[in-house]
């Protein structure tokens, strides 16, 4: 019990530490540097043009589902690794989990390609006009 006490001491006191160091380096920082505010330094700056709008944009969704997908398969990289480096010595039953974890993720990258999620840019659904009935006779017209 002594030990394991020890051993989260001693991370406390490097966190504590970390603390301490920066903000002292921020409240260092502050006290040398100086204040001489105007409304050029105040301004928004855009690599070196005037700021043209609001910072408020709708960007297209189709960026964050293309991110998703990347972060999804990145990840799959990351549990994939440790399995690769160890893989002589897990033997077959870890070559087919590996390969049942692969599919489960090869069948969600299908789903998102058949539902369209992959195209940049997606067709217009198209709604088919009826033909225009031809004027029906009207009751004097047939008698």
């Amino acid at each position: 019990m002594d030990q394991t006490l020890s051993e989260f001491g001693n991370v406390f006191v490097f966190f504590l530490l970390g603390v301490v160091f920066v903000a002292g380096g921020y409240l260092t920082a502050r006290m040398l540097r100086p204040s001489r505010p105007n409304p050029v330094k105040t301004s928004t700056y855009e690599c070196g043009e005037e700021a043209v709008g609001s910072a408020w944009v709708k960007f297209n969704i189709r960026f964050y589902v293309v991110a998703l997908i990347f972060i999804i398969f990145d990840v799959e990289v990351v549990f994939l690794f440790p399995w690769a480096t160890v893989f002589r010595q897990l033997g077959s039953f870890a070559l087919v989990e590996a390969l049942v974890f692969a599919g489960i993720l090869i069948l969600g990258l299908v789903y998102a390609w058949v539902k369209g999620d992959l195209d940049w840019v997606r067709p217009t659904p198209s709604v088919p006009k009826m033909p225009e009935m031809p004027a029906s006779k009207s009751s004097s017209q047939r008698d």
